[in-house]
């Protein structure tokens, strides 16, 4: 994914982050810069619980593990980014409506669904 591709989908994720603030009691994200940096603190950290666990732990992964995992970096999340607080309830809802917006916006596989198509056009 060329570098472009990457900022658009931290812009659209921090968009979305936003919203979801504006919408799920218990979670508050104090504005876009921060929205941003918190977009990236998910990134970072959805990407070293994969490099440990694996792709079904992680956020991007399907079923209640990864939506699990999901609520849990959210909520992990606010001790590294200022202007975020997340409740433990907040963090999971955040998580549901997230992943509900992901269905119609998918940004978390972006990059993921290009690299998998260049893998299997090789095989």
């Amino acid at each position: 994914m060329h570098i472009l591709g990457h900022i658009v989908r931290f812009i659209v994720s921090a968009l979305v982050l936003l919203v979801t603030g504006w919408l799920v009691p218990g979670f508050r994200v104090g504005g876009f810069g921060s929205a941003l940096l918190l977009a990236l603190v998910i990134a970072v950290l959805g990407w070293i619980l994969e490099g440990i666990f694996g792709r079904r732990i992680t956020p991007f992964g399907r079923g209640i593990i990864g939506f699990l995992s999901s609520a849990f970096i959210i909520w992990l999340s606010q001790f590294i980014v200022g202007g975020v607080r997340a409740t433990l309830i907040g963090a999971i809802l955040a998580a549901l409506v997230i992943g509900i917006i992901d269905l119609f916006i998918p940004v978390s596989g972006i990059g993921r669904r290009n690299g998998e198509g260049e893998e299997h056009a090789r095989t």
